[in-house]
């Protein structure tokens, strides 16, 4: 497929998600407004919208339609929005901005914050309740995405402790840290396409390989990012993992040795997608998005 062709797909995808999130979320215009305006603010205000296309990447490969991946998709982008709206609360990493805009402590107060969190990530699983899906496969999808979100609160409790901690941590460890605080809902949302599109096991192991992979890239070019790059670029704040003596991949093991750790993820997802018997192009082109991103 050409670039522009699989680009193309990828946009309308972005698009397809962001109306499908929009229909998902409460009416702004009912009781409680201020919480609903907050649920907004965190799910529909821009995002690269990484984990559900590859929810839509990982399920139209193995035959899945997009109709049966809305539902998937939705839920895991409002188990991200969740989990943004909460790591940037003053008793977590304490940001006043993100994706551009105020964070939702910032724009409305940190307790509908606190319950704009937990009502996205409620919503997470009424949308797979509701998903035209067997129940099998409904079922299958809610235990992905409850232990993705388990793993995630892990990894965030892992961040704290590690906080003003950088020169006594090692890499064995931070890799721990994010397999759980980045990995596992990228991890989930490639399974969950394979789930909603009924990929055999040796194929769902291949993803895994894949995933695996894709997560710990995504975090090693955030941590790149924050070294290198800036706010107004980034969406957020710039620098404030060095700031707060933050474990991250530069602060470890130097910025060139990050650079090269990304190329061999890359060369590890590029493994990993040929050996799949469909075309992972889309997939393709969302690991080489994360690995080149700059925000």
């Amino acid at each position: 497929m050409p670039d522009l062709a699989l680009q193309a797909r990828l946009d309308a995808w972005r698009a397809r998600v962001d109306a499908a999130l929009a229909h998902a979320l409460p009416d702004p215009d009912s009781p409680p407004r201020r919480l609903h305006a907050a649920m907004r603010h965190a799910a529909l205000l821009g995002g690269k919208r990484m984990r559900p296309l590859l929810v839509y990447a990982a399920g139209t490969a193995f035959g899945a339609n997009e109709e049966s991946l809305d539902a998937p998709a939705v839920a895991v982008e409002l188990v991200h929005a969740y989990s943004l709206v909460h790591d940037d609360l003053p008793a977590m990493d304490d940001d006043a901005l993100r994706r551009g805009q105020p964070t939702v402590h910032v724009a409305f107060d940190e307790a509908t914050a606190i319950l704009a969190g937990d009502a996205l990530q409620s919503q997470a699983f009424v949308a797979i309740a509701n998903a035209t899906l067997p129940g099998d496969a409904r079922a299958a999808l809610c235990a992905e995405l409850a232990s993705a979100a388990a793993g995630m609160c892990a990894g965030q409790a892992l961040d704290i402790d590690a906080t003003g901690q950088a020169s006594g941590f090692d890499i064995a460890s931070l890799e721990r840290l994010h397999a759980l605080k980045t990995g596992a809902l990228l991890r989930a949302s490639v399974r969950m396409g394979a789930i909603a599109a009924g990929a055999d096991a040796d194929s769902r192991a291949t993803l895994d390989r894949f995933a695996d992979a894709l997560g710990l890239a995504f975090q090693v070019r955030d941590d790149l990012l924050d070294v290198e790059g800036e706010s107004a670029t980034l969406g957020k704040t710039a620098g404030k993992d060095a700031a707060r003596s933050k474990p991250t991949f530069p602060a470890l093991i130097g910025v060139e040795a990050s650079r090269a750790r990304l190329d061999a993820l890359a060369m590890e997802m590029r493994d990993a997608l040929s050996a799949l018997p469909v075309d992972t192009s889309a997939l393709a082109a969302l690991a080489r998005l994360a690995i080149e991103r700059d925000r």
